[in-house]
């Protein structure tokens, strides 16, 4: 019994990986796919991020959700130009749209934990944010 058990688990073991290893992003060997990998990387990161900030504009003061808006405007300024300069390499480059948005990925996701930091401190407390 204990056999069929042990048999079962494995079984579900490796179906889970090789469904795992036929990720096409996993090792991406085509341009195209890096695109569409890095696509979808961002648009998840960019969820998370929305839901973040969503989460933070009801929890702060009308002062607070005027000043969130104006900084994450200034954030996504920044962010793609910061984009911009540090992929200027691959401009013209097959690899550039790629390149460009994996960066933007990561300032999103950098930007995500910085927020949700934020959302965990009470309005106010200054010594919260740098913990």
């Amino acid at each position: 019994m204990q056999a069929i058990r042990w048999g079962a688990a494995l079984a579900v073991l490796m179906t889970s990986l090789a469904v795992q290893a036929a990720s096409p992003c996993d090792n991406s060997a085509d341009q195209t796919t890096m695109n569409q990998c890095a696509s979808k990387a961002l648009a998840t990161s960019d969820k998370k991020l929305n839901d973040v900030y969503q989460s933070l504009a009801k929890t702060v003061s009308p002062e607070g959700r005027a000043s969130l808006e104006r900084a994450q405007r200034a954030w996504i300024a920044w962010r793609d130009a910061q984009c911009a300069f540090e992929t200027i390499g691959t401009v013209g480059g097959s690899v550039h749209a790629a390149m460009y948005t994996y960066c933007i990925d990561e300032l999103t996701q950098a930007q995500t934990k910085r927020l949700h930091a934020i959302g965990s401190c009470q309005e106010g407390d200054v010594s919260c944010v740098h913990r």
